[in-house]
């Protein structure tokens, strides 16, 4: 399956141009589960102009946060000494890091886990099983939006009530089934079948 997942990657990168390593954004990784990791690190590397760091567990995810500096987090949820939900407060609550792009990646995806997700402040709440092009995609957009427009959101959710909150996730479900991904991002297909291929979900 690793394999696969590979496969859709490097056609999907296929459009990118390297970036010279001292000039890469960095994505810090947070999830326990290793393979995880690697599947998410080998589908960010592959855009060429990312370089990642890791953690796998929420603590660990914070000191390397603070060491590292990232330019974004992609956070799972269930993890020891401190889930996803509560890395994504601390890096919110600090006004330095208050505005780094935040993704949670998880296998929690019934409605209230993606509410509690939003409500803590995360950008972009994907599900696992995911597909690496959505990923990638999530990733590029995420890192477009600009302070004024985190904040406003952070302020429209912080009064909105359920139902409004309840539309939200739903329009972000189907934003990540149907990705909207720029022409020069876009990956080729191949003429022998559809590149459909998820990770695991852990």
């Amino acid at each position: 399956m690793a394999r696969q997942v590979a496969h859709e990657t490097e056609q999907t990168a296929q459009a990118e141009q390297p970036v010279e390593p001292s000039r890469q954004k960095k994505v810090l990784v947070i999830d326990d589960n290793p393979t995880i990791v690697e599947l998410i690190r080998h589908a960010v590397n592959m855009q060429g102009k990312y370089s990642v760091i890791v953690a796998y567990d929420g603590v660990q995810g914070l000191e390397q946060f603070y060491a590292e500096h990232p330019d974004c987090v992609i956070v799972d949820v269930r993890m020891p000494r401190m889930d996803g939900y509560q890395v994504v407060r601390c890096i919110r609550g600090d006004s330095v890091s208050a505005h780094t792009p935040l993704i949670i990646l998880s296998a929690m995806i019934e409605e209230d886990d993606q509410l509690t997700g939003l409500l803590s402040g995360v950008d972009e709440y994907l599900a696992k099983p995911f597909k690496p092009s959505v990923l990638c995609a999530t990733l590029e957009r995420v890192m477009q939006i600009t302070p004024e427009e985190r904040e406003h959101r952070i302020e429209r959710l912080a009064v909105e009530d359920l139902e409004e909150l309840h539309d939200e996730v739903q329009s972000r479900r189907e934003m990540v089934a149907h990705p909207a991904v720029p022409p020069a991002a876009a990956p080729k297909r191949a003429a022998t079948g559809d590149m459909s291929d998820t990770a695991a979900s852990v």
